[in-house]
């Protein structure tokens, strides 16, 4: 006899939109989110908002470092509360949650050396190298003049710079990154992905369907899907 795969209720927690599905089947459910949006808040509007469907486990993709299981600072544009929440209590299911670029990073794993940039409200990061899921927290690490990666890449610098110049640094950023890391092909994800008029070589664009496949792979085992492992900073290896 078969064994089912488990019913996974996925929850995208961003600077904007709150995305939560179960399963993978029908529509994507948004909650604007921002930064009154506490982890209490979360956990109560998402439960509303899926009211009546049933799932058996939670996946959470939290914008910010995890660390078993666990966030491991408060979030830079919600509001507090999160790393001391109980979540397994609030859902009254197994909850595991992962940093929210690992989840889109799971979701969206080709195989070889992958690096992922999601290019949102911040900048997520992470890596597969050869099945290894690794978070990466590159985001705030000095870019030029003083300012972050995350000051050009992410929300601030598009609204600063404007949608070209954006780009260019988009472009620029990636083709750095893809070198250092000597990643095989990067995946950019994130709302404004969007923006973008042209994709660099050895680019691929994810969609905001990586995130809720992420969020299902880590509970059930995808036969189509090179396999991966997380490190205990991903967050993912056990429930929380």
């Amino acid at each position: 006899m078969e064994h089912a795969a488990m019913k996974v209720l996925v929850v995208d927690v961003g600077g904007t939109n709150i995305k939560a599905s179960i399963g993978g089947k029908g529509d994507v459910i948004k909650i604007p989110s921002g930064p009154d949006m506490t982890a209490t808040r979360m956990a109560d509007e998402v439960k509303k908002a899926v009211a009546g469907q049933d799932y058996d486990v939670v996946s959470i993709g939290y914008p910010g470092p995890v660390v078993n299981g666990r966030p491991a600072v408060e979030p830079h544009n919600l509001g507090a509360g999160w790393m001391r929440f109980d979540y397994k209590k609030a859902f009254g299911k197994p909850v595991k949650v992962v940093n929210d670029a690992a989840m889109q990073a799971l979701g969206s794993y080709q195989g070889g050396r992958m690096l992922y940039l999601g290019l949102g409200t911040g900048l997520g990061s992470a890596f597969v190298g050869d099945g290894a899921l690794e978070p990466l927290e590159l985001a705030h690490l000095p870019y030029r003049k003083n300012r972050t990666y995350e000051d050009y890449l992410g929300l601030r610098g598009l609204k600063r710079m404007g949608r070209k110049r954006w780009q260019r640094h988009v472009e620029n950023v990636v083709e750095l990154l893809k070198h250092g890391l000597q990643a095989d092909y990067v995946m950019l994800g994130g709302g404004n992905t969007k923006k973008l008029t042209s994709v660099p070589r050895g680019v691929r664009l994810g969609t905001n369907a990586h995130a809720i496949l992420g969020g299902l792979r880590l509970w059930n085992a995808d036969e189509s899907a090179p396999q991966v492992s997380a490190s205990p900073r991903g967050g993912a290896e056990k429930p929380s």
